[in-house]
């Protein structure tokens, strides 16, 4: 066991909860602090893990003398806290002033543009930040530049789709995230130019596709503004055409997201009701909630799902070839596939495998090799051992050969 202490902010929810477990389990920590402002569930779940050295606190991230207070003495900070937009930079400051190594889960591009732009901050501090550590942005980086570093000479586009849903709960903040992501520009990487679109405007339709998603089924996806568009080109050179497009499942609750937007019930700017003082916002995500069991019963989803599809094309030994990759699930959704990569991660920053100091997202400093390595040896989940990825290749005449993740690591 290292001795080591990582202190996991938001580690009560349904994402942070499974980024604690794999760290209790992963024999690597000496302590787990579980931080949340939901106190009693973080004590709940601390108890629930019975393992030596894991604990919980009560911290509100917007109390930053109290965020400091249970950071400082940490290793590692991993952030789980969301609304990203809102939270990603008190939390990544508040590491900086600590002078603590932080990771987070960080997928809305604005927040992602203001965490970068404290890197000389995190550079003059000394700490390495590994931001956007989860399914999509995290894994889909990751392997992006396994294939542009392994598997082809050249890379022209990446296209990465996502969609999931049928979780057995969704928080305030998702739902605030969501609304958030049809509401701003989103990034998009067009002909070797950086573009924004909307989604609800005929920019953003221009670019949904049908997309089959293996496991789970084929559904019409739209932009979303996930911050790959804006990181990967500037990491991988040559590449012409970045696109991130996705889901949240079932399309009938992806729509009255939608509609909520259309309304233009965004506000947080409370408005009076029979006497009583509420934000449209809040009311419209209450709404939203209130209708999802519903709409996933119409839907005949009973249990979570999801599926993370990456698409590159470029060129192999001069000839025209595409990868794809695949990571998709049944019984299980955005709380593995976001809370996995995420602990995964932290223990990456932990093994001092993350040598760059500063604020980056994974494709810059993450090798995907060491990522895959120590999936395999720390992660059963469901049955299944590391992350369940799927590869395809297809060259020139179209054929499609499926291959194993494991066939194309080379070990060193």
């Amino acid at each position: 066991m290292l001795i080591v202490k990582v202190s996991v902010l938001g580690g009560a929810g349904t994402i942070g909860s499974m980024a604690v477990k794999i760290l209790a389990s992963s024999g690597m920590f000496s302590e787990v602090i579980i931080g949340d402002v939901a106190y009693e569930k973080a004590k709940k779940l601390a108890s629930e893990i019975g393992v030596k050295g894991v604990s919980a606190v009560k911290v509100d991230v917007t109390d930053s003398d109290k965020l400091h207070k249970t950071i400082k003495s940490s290793d590692v900070v991993l952030s789980c806290v969301g609304p990203f937009y809102k939270f990603a930079p008190i939390v990544l400051r508040a590491s900086i002033k600590a002078g603590v190594n932080h990771v987070d889960i960080c997928d809305d591009v604005d927040a992602t543009e203001a965490l970068l732009k404290m890197d000389k901050e995190a550079k003059m501090a000394g700490i390495s930040a590994l931001i956007g550590m989860g399914s999509s942005p995290g894994v889909a980086n990751v392997l992006v530049k396994f294939c542009a570093d392994t598997l082809l000479d050249e890379v022209e586009s990446i296209d990465i789709y996502h969609a999931h849903g049928g979780e057995e709960t969704e928080g305030p903040a998702v739902v605030k995230h969501r609304i958030h992501s049809m509401i701003i520009p989103v990034p998009v990487f067009l002909d070797g130019e950086f573009k924004t679109v909307k989604v609800l405007d005929e920019s953003g339709k221009a670019l949904e596709e049908d997309v089959e998603f293996a496991e789970v089924g084929t559904y019409r996806v739209y932009a979303y503004p996930h911050p790959e568009t804006i990181t990967l080109p500037r990491y991988i050179k040559g590449v012409r055409r970045v696109t991130n497009l996705g889901l949240v499942l079932p399309p009938a609750y992806a729509e009255l997201i939608k509609g909520i937007v259309r309304l233009g019930m965004t506000s947080e700017e409370p408005i009076e009701v029979n006497g009583k003082k509420i934000a449209p916002i809040d009311f419209a995500v209450a709404f939203a909630l209130h209708q999802r069991p519903k709409l996933l019963r119409e839907a005949g989803i009973n249990e979570p799902m999801g599926c993370l599809k990456i698409v590159v094309k470029g060129k192999k030994k001069g000839e025209p070839s595409t990868y794809i990759f695949s990571m998709f699930s049944r019984g299980m959704g955005m709380r593995e596939g976001t809370g996995v990569p995420a602990a995964l991660g932290t223990m990456l920053m932990a093994m001092g495998k993350i040598k760059l100091k500063g604020v980056f997202p994974p494709e810059a400093a993450v090798d995907p090799i060491e990522l895959f390595m120590l999936a395999k040896e720390k992660i059963r989940i469901g049955g299944t051992v590391g992350l369940p990825i799927r590869v395809e290749y297809i060259d020139r005449s179209g054929k499609v050969q499926r291959l194993s993740l494991e066939s194309l690591v080379k070990t060193p």
